[in-house]
């Protein structure tokens, strides 16, 4: 996908939860709900009935994704300064086992990052039941993935926001060589090869219009001009 000039809204992405919970209950009364979308309408009522009962607008909890060299960690950052929490898998990676490829073999990533992942998932659900606004700074390459944090946000009695960073290969890979010369001490610069990026490519998938989201335009003012919107919105447009 090309870089668009504006922020480009994939669809609303303030009430997911609401038309999940619709589309349930029309297929409940069509006879065809199976037993794990019946468990799912009861956790989505729970969910709701939290989210009613907190006075003020539902916490936000911006979720990222892109790949490496995409400018995550700098929205993130700048969203944290604008007072989000912010979440950070790689950080808590380089504190538990170091220098990826040096301190803890490449091939071990992944196996390393799951409960890593799972510990940023349960912290992720405490600050939004507390009613902050958080930033996930991780890149989401999987509409499971997106799918699997985007329940996180909403079992907790938070709204998901998508953001979707699309940046060119030449761009990401200019950043990443200068990445790499301070991967021995900044967490969030993980050294790779230009083959290793062009691999990651195959297996990111973009979201659809099937997905609610952002499409970033460079500019964290635009993105917190539409949380800004959002949680005025859903407040009434008192603020």
């Amino acid at each position: 996908m090309t870089r668009r000039d504006d922020l480009v809204l994939g669809g609303t992405a303030v009430n997911p939860l609401e038309g999940n919970f619709g589309l349930l209950l029309r297929t409940e009364h069509t006879d065809t709900l199976t037993l794990e979308g019946r468990f799912e309408i009861s956790r989505i009522s729970e969910a709701l009935a939290n989210r009613a009962n907190r006075p003020g607008p539902a916490p936000r909890a911006i979720l990222m994704t892109g790949m490496p060299g995409a400018g995550k960690t700098t929205l993130a950052r700048t969203l944290e300064q604008a007072g989000l929490v912010r979440l950070c898998p790689d950080e808590e990676m380089f504190r538990r086992y170091g220098h990826y490829g040096q301190d803890f073999p490449r091939g071990q990533f992944r196996v390393r990052e799951a409960p890593v992942l799972q510990d940023i998932a349960l912290e992720l659900q405490e600050h939004v039941a507390a009613g902050r606004d958080v930033v996930v700074d991780h890149g989401f390459w999987t509409p499971e993935d997106r799918a699997q944090w985007t329940a996180t946000v909403t079992e907790a009695g938070g709204v998901p926001m998508l953001i979707y960073l699309p940046v060119p290969h030449e761009v990401r890979w200019e950043r990443i060589r200068e990445r790499n010369a301070k991967s021995l001490v900044d967490a969030n610069s993980i050294e790779f090869s230009e083959e290793d990026l062009l691999r990651f490519a195959g297996r990111f998938h973009p979201p659809t219009a099937d997905e609610p989201h952002i499409v970033y335009d460079g500019h964290p003012e635009h993105v917190l001009a539409e949380l800004r919107h959002a949680c005025s919105s859903a407040d009434g447009g008192s603020h």
